[in-house]
């Protein structure tokens, strides 16, 4: 048993490598492509010509260094090797390929693993590689551009609530629904007493939809426990990213996505029975 365990672990990490490298494509071009249909919705709403560009979707163009131009042949494109392989480096002008590449695609073998080892190469185990993967490109979308893309938000909502409809995250679908909408609620409350007190907006309207989208995850006993972990979460990060010096101006505003994306892959990785445990004084009325 212990082997077909670890032999749908890692056939699920290998399939997390070609998702991963995938993700990185959705996580670069997806805010570029909403900025396009935002433009031109609004030259359409104006009544100004659309202006012609290329095709820029998640497939085309075929990905190319960003320096120079080369297009990247396939077996320049596989996950981890043809980083380590190249150095880190694009193979026509040596410019520096990031990091972030290498580690997202590692990052998600890892999580898909962690679903193959708990549930077997299933569709239980799909359901929670999907809710892996959204949270990573919000993670990181939100971190860049400080945008929570309604599209992705509400794939993981609905999803959220047809994995619990059919038993795979082992919360009540009314707990899920009530989880969905008091997330939703409980941000959108702050949100305005915030506007009311100081005249601005201290969040977006995409971290309610993600704390929604959460709340159908794990139902509505944990929404207390995920804001509390998403809190820590932004604390460590932010001493990280002063550490390595990527906050130098203290005025930036920092999106809060990434501290809630965060704290709902923590709740997974740790396993929703455990958080109780951890966080025992969030949960007053019990855990499903």
């Amino acid at each position: 048993m212990l082997d077909g365990f670890v032999l749908d672990a890692a056939l699920a990490g290998v399939f997390g490598l070609l998702v991963g490298s995938f993700l990185n494509v959705v996580i670069y071009r997806f805010p570029k492509m909403l900025e396009r249909q935002w433009a031109a919705e609004a030259a359409d709403f104006t009544g100004q010509p659309v202006a012609e560009t290329d095709t820029f979707n998640l497939v085309t163009p075929r990905s190319r260094c960003r320096q120079c131009g080369h297009q990247i042949r396939w077996y320049e494109n596989i996950p981890v090797l043809s980083y380590l392989v190249l150095r880190g480096k694009c193979s026509q002008c040596g410019t520096r390929i990031g990091m972030r590449y290498p580690v997202v695609e590692l990052v998600t073998a890892a999580l898909f693993a962690l679903c193959g080892w708990r549930f077997g190469f299933t569709l239980h185990a799909a359901a929670w590689a999907a809710f892996a993967a959204l949270l990573i490109c919000q993670f990181l979308i939100d971190f860049d551009t400080q945008i929570l893309p309604d599209d992705l938000n509400y794939t993981l909502l609905w999803l959220g609530l047809l994995a619990s409809a059919v038993g795979f995250t082992g919360v009540a679908l009314v707990s899920a629904v009530w989880g969905a909408a008091l997330g939703y609620l409980v941000f959108w409350v702050i949100f305005q007493l915030f506007k009311l007190a100081t005249g601005k907006e201290g969040m977006g309207y995409g971290d309610f939809k993600l704390l929604a989208a959460l709340g159908a995850w794990f139902g509505a006993e944990y929404l207390l426990a995920i804001v509390l972990l998403s809190s820590i979460v932004g604390a460590v990060l932010g001493i990280v990213l002063l550490v390595v010096g990527k906050i130098a101006n203290k005025d930036i505003p920092m999106p809060f996505g990434p501290y809630l994306a965060g704290a709902g892959m923590l709740c997974f990785v740790l396993g929703p029975a455990a958080v109780p445990d951890l966080l025992p004084f969030a949960f007053p009325f019990g855990s499903h």
